[in-house]
């Protein structure tokens, strides 16, 4: 089982999605916490970091240390990658 922990940037990310969206996102995280990798996708331009969760029109960008999953950033996926 992986640990979950968010960064000041996508804690501000998450508080400006409205509720229903927050709930979901929060729901699926846990979802996929036993194994994250049969879920996400690894990203290609690691600027951003270096795996993503489709959640929807949402994406929840991450990094791994250990058995942590760093969430480093969430929004649309309009806008998340710019």
């Amino acid at each position: 089982m992986y640990n979950i922990v968010f960064t000041n940037r996508s804690i501000k990310d998450l508080e400006n999605l409205s509720p229903e969206v927050k709930t979901r996102i929060i729901t699926k995280l846990k979802e996929y916490l036993p194994n994250p990798f049969d879920y996400c996708t690894k990203l290609s331009d690691t600027k951003l970091g270096t795996y993503r969760f489709r959640i929807g029109e949402y994406r929840v960008i991450f990094d791994l240390d250990g058995t942590t999953l760093v969430i480093l950033r969430i929004g649309h996926r309009k806008e998340i990658y710019k």
